[in-house]
């Protein structure tokens, strides 16, 4: 099985998971004299079977990760970390250009006047850099994990 595979099981996993879940919970209890809809024991058991297969699927794919390189430098791993920090950078520009371009329509002149304390078009430079950034060691690891065999 390639990466990318296994990568788009765990998905399925976590969401089979989250769904489990909720039919436990929303089972756990009913009104005297009435039945659950579904056996919550039955669902105890089959959330524990998901669990164990998500298990297996993370263990695999951070191995695999951890001893593939992504470049003569880095691991996937590392690549993988390194796209979550742009995320993370990315988001605060964003989030900065955002909250300096603010508008605001003054009706009158005792109204309070607010300016930008950064300039605003270099944050947005920043930010489409950051994403450009992203995008390219994004597909880069993409293409990787369609040509790399999950590890046991």
């Amino acid at each position: 099985m390639r990466l990318a595979e296994a990568l788009i099981q765990r998905s399925d996993c976590q969401k089979r998971f989250e769904q489990v879940k909720q039919r436990i919970v929303g089972n756990a209890k009913v009104q005297e004299g009435d039945q659950p809809a579904e056996d919550p024991n039955a669902l105890v058991q089959e959330m524990e079977g998901i669990a164990a297969e998500l298990l297996s699927l993370i263990a695999r794919i951070n191995k695999t990760n951890s001893s593939t390189l992504y470049s003569s430098d880095k691991t996937m791993t590392d690549a993988l970390a390194e796209r979550d920090v742009l995320m993370l950078r990315r988001k605060v520009y964003s989030e900065l250009a955002r909250a300096a371009s603010v508008v605001q329509a003054r009706t009158s002149r005792s109204e309070v006047k607010f300016l930008s304390t950064v300039n605003v078009k270099d944050v947005q430079t920043k930010i489409d850099a950051l994403s450009k950034e992203y995008r390219d060691l994004d597909s880069g690891l993409q293409e990787l994990n369609w040509k790399t065999d999950l590890m046991e």
